[in-house]
Parts: structure tokens; C-alpha cells; sequence
């Protein structure tokens, strides 16, 4: 895991919409960068649900929910519009920012760890989450954000 108050690597990658999106385009708000084994997986869909379901919460909060797995864009794309979640999924397909972060150990890895981290307004790690309750995740980052 990344250390807390380090530079949070910079990436652009395409979302489940295939729209590209990079971190930096953030700055300002805080962000949520959770990472997922696999869509459409129990796990990963409670864990999904719970950011859905506190999406409007985050908002007030001026914070950006992404979620990142391995998944394709088609993918990503069934399982967002399956489960209606708000905000983007991005298909690391290449594992680049997986890598970078430390959800894979390397470019062979099929899944992403389940962890999480939050980064500041100025871009850097504020908290790194290696440990993650797929029920409680998303109310529990809501409530102390």
C-alpha cells in the first residue's frame, strides 16, 4: 500500500462509459479510489451497492466516488448499469494503475485486491484501507469523511 501523505499516482484510464478519465482532473475535491476483484461478483456488488447507495452523501462532501477493477469496459459497463451505480468504473485492463497502487503484485495478477484509498484535495494518499468489510465500507468512509 501506498503510504499516507504520498503523492497519489496520476492516471488516465477509460471508464465503463469508454470515456477517458484522469486523476488530476480532481484536484479539489477529495476522492474515493476503491479497487474490486471482479464485477458482478457477491463482494463486489455489496461493496458496489454500499457506494451507491451513499452516493448523494459523498456528493455533499464534495468527494468523487471511482471504483477500479481488471474489467473490460463491456464488463464494467453491464455491471454499472445492472446495479445503477452513479459513478464511473474504470477498466484497468492494463493493470498500470493497479500496479502503481499496489492492488496487483504485477501485470500477470487476474484480480485486483480489495482496497481502498482516499486522497486528499491536494492529491495525496490521506488514508490506505487494506482491510475492507464489503458491508459496512461505504457508510463507514461516508460517516468519518
Amino acid at each position: 500500500m501506498l503510504a499516507v501523505g504520498s503523492e497519489a499516482p496520476n492516471f488516465t484510464v477509460k471508464d465503463h462509459n469508454n470515456i477517458p478519465m484522469t486523476l488530476s482532473n480532481y484536484r479539489g475535491n477529495k476522492v474515493i479510489l476503491w479497487f474490486y476483484p471482479k464485477a458482478d461478483t457477491p463482494g463486489c456488488t455489496i461493496e458496489g451497492k454500499g457506494f451507491r447507495d451513499e452516493f448523494k452523501n459523498f456528493e455533499e462532501k464534495n468527494v468523487v466516488i471511482l471504483g477500479v477493477s481488471l474489467d473490460t469496459v463491456e464488463e464494467n459497463k453491464a455491471f454499472a448499469e445492472k446495479f445503477e451505480f452513479p459513478y464511473p468504473l474504470l477498466c484497468d485492463v492494463d493493470r498500470d494503475i493497479a500496479l502503481a497502487y499496489g492492488a496487483v503484485k504485477n501485470k500477470d495478477d487476474q484480480y485486483a485486491a480489495r482496497i481502498t484509498y482516499v486522497i486528499d484535495v491536494e492529491g495525496k494518499i490521506a488514508e490506505a484501507i487494506e482491510s475492507v468489510d464489503t458491508k459496512n465500507h461505504a457508510s463507514d468512509l461516508c460517516s468519518r469523511i
